[in-house]
């Protein structure tokens, strides 16, 4: 009888298809909301308190949305009223 070997590519997609799923989900929620944080902390630094404020907002709105372009073009836009 004849004995199989797996690839090492089917052994990292059994191992991937094992992960845990809610962990997955809080390990990419916990990267993101720290780089939001320092994202926000930044725009505090670099900015006016007012532009600052209306920056946060857009980054919000823009999550809200599912839109990147949103914020990009708002900041944008901020840069051109300098």
């Amino acid at each position: 009888m004849q004995k199989r070997t797996r690839s090492l590519l089917e052994e990292l997609e059994i191992i991937g298809n094992n992960r845990d799923m809610n962990h997955v989900i809080e390990s990419r929620a916990h990267n993101v909301i720290t780089s939001a944080i320092n994202l926000i902390e930044l725009m505090n630094r670099q900015y006016s308190p007012e532009k600052a404020e209306i920056l946060e907002k857009k980054l919000l709105s823009a999550i809200k949305g599912k839109d990147a372009h949103r914020f990009a073009k708002s900041l944008r836009k901020k840069d051109e009223d300098q």
